[in-house]
């Protein structure tokens, strides 16, 4: 066997496999040496059917087998031979295999690409102090009322006013035409929520229950429903109900309706304070890592091999599509399609790519690898986060091939903990970080 690694770009490789007549000779031999005995052709017992009448009724799958018997043979050693480790499944180029002729194929794919990282250690990056103000805490526990309110329909006479919560059932037309898929009866919006389109709901303001009426609205080539973008629409609309959110009283009673933890409205300020400063350290040292990140990344230029890219971006898009089924809804109800997808995802999964990329490299440098503590502590922490026992998810983990992937997760972040263990970092008030921000915009 002979091979020949040649490069196409920095990622992308064709490797070239030449293997000689006597072994595909060999090949085709035991070939028609084994089918010969099952095959059954009239007028010949099993196995005594001579060869030059095989090679008439099998000849073409005899072939085609031998074929892909002397690349699956062949290929994993001539790779190991160049030291070419492929992402994805090549893509495969063959010559016509022919008796008593050597058999030349290719394999074109893409490998990881290699690169220099320059100074990684030590990097100077800032990091807020972590502060939780009396109105964190009240901006949260109104958010709490409004989750707990309770939609109560007004006085019929009332007219729509802005932050009402209308029902209403709608028709689009184009052209005079009614639109497929946008229609809905009984549909809630609230006014003002820009939910729906800014000027549809504007135009709510002033109607009262059981009005009729016609709302003309241009959309945006951007918007995101593409059966509505860069249309202009009219909306026959009927006006079923209006509806305001009366709010609950924040009081000891609010408390302990929201669960046992909560005896009194000190008990829910002190748990709702806890909770905010727990998201906002998580905040910080994300955004920490994030910038450290950012500042190796744009250090250091190469090209991404587009298996990875494309596997991030489908990994997100079924994510996606995964998320609107469990809240009951599908690509085509949000009026979006996995090609727009795709498309909108692409810039960030090229970053995510890219990042991966450079920790991996970290990773192999600084020889930092997951041990069997990590994996136990990764999967207490996963408990901890979804309410769940660690050894019920670790067998899940392993029935469902995710283990990997964990482990693959739990390297990414112990790469960015020794970022920030080797970083030059200075504490700032977030307060001085906006007012920097404000001066660089002004």
């Amino acid at each position: 066997m002979r091979t020949n690694l040649e490069d196409i770009t920095s990622v992308k490789k064709k490797l070239s496999v030449e293997i000689e007549s006597e072994e595909v000779d060999r090949k085709f031999n035991n070939a028609y040496k084994t089918l010969g005995k099952q095959v059954k052709i009239p007028g010949f017992r099993p196995g005594k059917v001579p060869r030059k009448i095989l090679e008439r009724h099998i000849g073409s799958q005899v072939t085609e087998d031998v074929a892909k018997d002397l690349i699956n043979e062949t290929l994993p050693g001539a790779l190991e031979e160049v030291k070419t480790f492929p992402l994805g499944v090549p893509t495969l180029e063959k010559e016509t295999l022919k008796q008593g002729q050597d058999f030349k194929y290719s394999a074109i794919m893409e490998v990881r690409p290699q690169f220099e990282i320059g100074n990684y250690l030590g990097l100077e990056v800032e990091k807020e102090t972590c502060s939780v103000s009396e109105q964190d805490v009240q901006d949260q526990l109104a958010q709490l009322r409004n989750a707990h309110g309770t939609l109560t329909s007004i006085d019929s006479n009332r007219p729509i006013k802005k932050n009402d919560h209308v029902v209403l059932d709608y028709q689009g037309f184009e052209k005079g035409q009614p639109l497929e898929g946008i229609h809905a009866s009984n549909f809630l919006l609230k006014v003002g929520s820009n939910d729906f389109h800014p000027k549809f709901e504007e135009s709510l303001i002033g109607l009262k229950k059981d009005d009729e009426a016609e709302i003309k609205v241009e959309f945006e080539v951007s918007y995101p429903h593409t059966k509505l973008a860069g249309k202009a629409v009219d909306f026959k609309i009927k006006i079923i109900d209006i509806k305001k959110l009366v709010l609950p009283e924040l009081n000891d009673e609010f408390a302990q309706n929201l669960g046992a933890d909560f005896k009194n409205l000190k008990d829910l300020n002190n748990k709702v304070r806890e909770m905010i400063l727990a998201q906002e350290e998580k905040r910080i040292d994300s955004e920490l890592k994030q910038n450290l990140l950012k500042k190796i990344s744009d250090s250091v230029d190469f090209e991404l091999p587009q298996t990875l890219v494309e596997a991030e971006i489908e990994q997100v898009v079924e994510n996606v599509k995964e998320n609107l089924i469990r809240s009951g809804s599908n690509l085509e109800k949000t009026g979006l399609s996995e090609e727009k997808l795709q498309k909108d995802f692409r810039p960030a999964s090229e970053k995510r790519v890219k990042d991966l990329l450079i920790l991996g490299e970290i990773a192999n440098k600084e020889k930092l690898a997951v041990n069997e503590e990590d994996m136990n502590q990764g999967f207490k922490d996963l408990a901890a986060s979804t309410g769940q026992d660690a050894e019920i998810l670790r067998k899940y983990y392993q029935a469902k091939n995710l283990t990997d992937a964990m482990e693959e997760k739990l390297l990414e972040e112990k790469t960015l903990n020794y970022l920030v263990e080797n970083a030059k970092i200075s504490v700032i008030d977030p307060q001085s970080k906006n007012n920097s921000k404000k001066k660089e915009n002004d």
